[in-house]
């Protein structure tokens, strides 16, 4: 179980979280709405343990070990996590190689493989950024608006290979977003901040 508890977080002076406690399942995905500005992608990388909170607790404890950290978080521009000048072949292997089941799974075609990140579009650019999270030892993402950029036929097709992969693989799934009737149809529920 991923688990934060009595979570407060400021930005820039101003309170974003107080004492916020939210609970991932391994196979629940949980949808996380609400807002500009109330810190939802705040929780999302103090749950993934690229934040520290001011207060609360979260488990597991997000500490560095040997291999990946049992929480990938994925932002809403996959090209944050990419390296402009690499080829898409090395930035999927840059950690770990993915399956081919997995890439066939995700629809990502070997002919990406020899192109660079910008000439890929945004749902291609999501696909492989998912692909990077999905290292043997993760157990849940973090999946921040990572379809909020795309059209809703690219959507659709993205969300249902992601709650495969959360029901086949147990993992917990974070999905942060304002699109609140996209939450009701792919969460098991919905915590509002």
């Amino acid at each position: 179980m991923l688990e934060a508890q009595g979570i407060a977080a400021t930005r820039g002076g101003r309170r974003l979280l107080d004492r916020v406690d939210l609970s991932v399942g391994r196979g629940e995905i949980v949808g996380l709405a609400g807002p500009s500005g109330v810190g939802k992608t705040t929780l999302g990388l103090i749950l993934a343990g690229r934040l520290a909170p001011q207060a609360g607790t979260v488990r597991p404890a997000p500490e560095r070990k040997r291999g990946p950290h049992p929480v990938q978080y994925v932002a809403q521009d996959p090209a944050q996590s990419m390296n402009p000048r690499w080829r898409v072949g090395r930035i999927l292997t840059e950690a770990f190689a993915p399956d081919a089941a997995l890439l066939a799974a995700l629809g990502i075609d070997q002919s990406w493989h020899d192109r660079l990140p910008h000439m890929l579009s945004g749902g291609q650019q999501a696909r492989i950024a998912l692909a990077r999270a999905l290292a043997p030892g993760v157990h849940y993402l973090v999946l921040d608006e990572i379809t909020a950029a795309l059209d809703p036929l690219s959507q659709a097709a993205l969300w249902r290979v992601v709650t495969g992969l959360a029901r086949t693989r147990r993992l917990g799934i974070l999905a942060i977003s304002h699109d609140e009737p996209l939450l009701a149809c792919i969460a098991d529920r919905v915590h509002r901040l």
